[in-house]
């Protein structure tokens, strides 16, 4: 997975298509990630105690990682991710500007 938990993207398909978040979890086995404040759903809850009132939450729910893509840190624009150097210096690079993300 080229996507790390912190790293900026950007919705490319969907009700948030061209909102941009932050990765708060990644799924691995899954393949999804979940972004902080896109692909909101509503969660209707019950009162817990005594003359506590129900109410609804919004809750992000995970997407799949190809609907969403890295923006580079330096360019500013939504990029595909390279690796570049062997395992012990490998690094992801930006399709777009080259620079090292």
């Amino acid at each position: 997975m080229r996507i790390k938990k912190g790293d900026l993207v950007q919705m490319i398909t969907g009700k948030d298509k061209g909102k941009q978040g932050k990765i708060v979890r990644v799924i691995p086995k899954e393949n999804k990630v979940v972004v902080e404040g896109l692909n909101l759903v509503k969660k209707h809850q019950r009162p817990r105690r005594e003359g506590q009132k129900g109410q609804i939450v919004l809750i992000p729910r995970p997407v799949d990682v190809s609907n969403v893509m890295l923006i580079c840190p330096h360019c500013k624009k939504p990029t595909r991710v390279a690796y570049q150097g062997k395992k012990p210096n490998k690094v992801r690079v930006c399709k777009k500007c080259k620079s090292v993300i």
